[in-house]
């Protein structure tokens, strides 16, 4: 994604124990690159083989037995480059997101926008091996599924979440006061260089930012119209039934895609 500046904290951004969870996030996509690359991993340019094998998502890997790519291709990075400018952003966006959602709620958002994302993408390449097929024994292969990993859509997630805030009006208690004109640009633009870059999985950050605005939504209504004291309760019952969602949908994409095993298998065997 691309490298831009969300506006300044009005916090002291060193004080760790603030944002912990976002430095755990960081230290752990950080820590399983280096890992990556002392096994052999190739820093800049990872072959496909080594992506697959680290967890990355392919929908035919990822519909058919490897379920749990969509979560693990969250921590799988295409190089160096890819992994600095997510972390970038994921300290920008998450060390104010942390703080101001709170750290449970936090966490949800994370993981569940990366969810998010790894599903829109998949659906995208649901809908393409559809029309691939239709148009046998022609075969285009821009519609051919494409490996994908990244942290990407979890950090755009974050970043819609706290858009979303700066457009609603601020509540009593609100701890940050988010500079709209430049949330909606940064946003804007990487939103826009997904659409312009070859290689962008820009399904993934679509997916991950409809998925953080949503939550943000939600939280901002608990905090507007439910007593304090059921505040933990009504973001559990939110972030609960969020994933019970997203798996619901995962059900229904694998179902569309029965139809697509035979090409999928070859697919794999050709990999």
């Amino acid at each position: 994604m691309s490298q831009q500046l969300p506006p300044s904290p009005t916090v002291r951004a060193l004080n760790f124990r603030q944002w912990w969870l976002t430095l755990s996030f960081i230290m752990i996509n950080v820590g399983l690159f280096f890992t990556q690359v002392l096994t052999g991993v190739d820093a800049q340019h990872p072959a496909t083989q080594d992506a697959l094998s680290w967890g990355a998502d392919f929908a035919p890997l990822t519909y058919t037995t490897d379920a749990w790519r969509l979560f693990s291709s969250m921590f799988f990075h295409f190089g160096l480059i890819h992994l600095m400018l997510n972390m970038w952003a994921l300290y920008l966006f998450g060390h104010l997101a942390e703080q101001h959602f709170g750290r449970l709620y936090y966490a949800g958002l994370y993981l569940l926008a990366g969810l998010m994302g790894s599903l829109v993408s998949g659906a995208v390449d649901i809908y393409h091996s559809l029309q691939l097929i239709q148009q046998l024994p022609q075969v285009n292969v821009e519609l051919l599924p494409r490996v994908s990993a990244g942290a990407s859509g979890a950090v755009m997630g974050i970043g819609a979440a706290l858009t979303m805030m700066s457009l609603l009006p601020s509540l009593a208690r609100q701890r940050f006061i988010f500079d709209k004109r430049s949330l909606v640009l940064i946003m804007g633009i990487n939103l826009v260089f997904g659409f312009v870059v070859p290689g962008i999985n820009n399904a993934a950050h679509i997916g991950g930012m409809c998925m953080g605005a949503l939550l943000a939504l939600l939280w901002y209504a608990i905090q507007r119209f439910t007593h304090y004291k059921q505040h933990a309760l009504w973001q559990g019952i939110i972030i609960t039934l969020m994933f019970m969602g997203c798996f619901w949908l995962f059900d229904l994409f694998k179902t569309a895609a029965l139809e697509l095993q035979p090409l999928w298998q070859l697919l794999i065997e050709r990999l």
